[in-house]
């Protein structure tokens, strides 16, 4: 497997997209979600997980997995910082403890377990042969 990134600065759209969701609904005064309880917690940890996995995807390989756990686990650690300037939005630890935990297991899943990654860089689309 090469761990340069196949996608040069292109690679980094999706990240920087997500990046930008998250800091706009973190200035939200409210976020909708269910009704269950630590419902959030998962929902912290499955966005940035995903958001570590699109970071990991720029040539991050098992090396330096830890680059994108550190940068994604900074960022929601800003984010947290955000929330406490939003009316209504409180810092929690516990929600930078999932945003740091979902970057590690997704991550390390796409490091370490080859069926993962090669489904995640599947294309969705076949193109035909010119």
């Amino acid at each position: 497997m090469q761990w340069s990134s196949p996608h040069g600065w292109r690679g980094w759209l999706w990240p920087a997209l997500l990046a930008t969701v998250i800091v706009v609904a973190s200035g939200r005064g409210q976020v909708a979600a269910p009704p269950i309880v630590d419902f959030d917690k998962l929902a912290h940890g499955a966005i940035f997980g995903l958001l570590a996995t699109l970071v990991a995807r720029n040539g991050f390989g098992p090396g330096r997995a830890w680059v994108p756990i550190v940068a994604v686990s900074l960022f929601g650690l800003t984010d947290e910082w955000h929330q406490s300037f939003t009316p209504g939005r409180s810092v929690e630890f516990a929600d930078w403890a999932a945003d740091t935990l979902g970057a590690v297991v997704a991550v390390t899943a796409y490091t370490h377990w080859a069926w993962y990654r090669t489904t995640l860089e599947r294309a969705l689309i076949r193109r035909g042969r010119s």
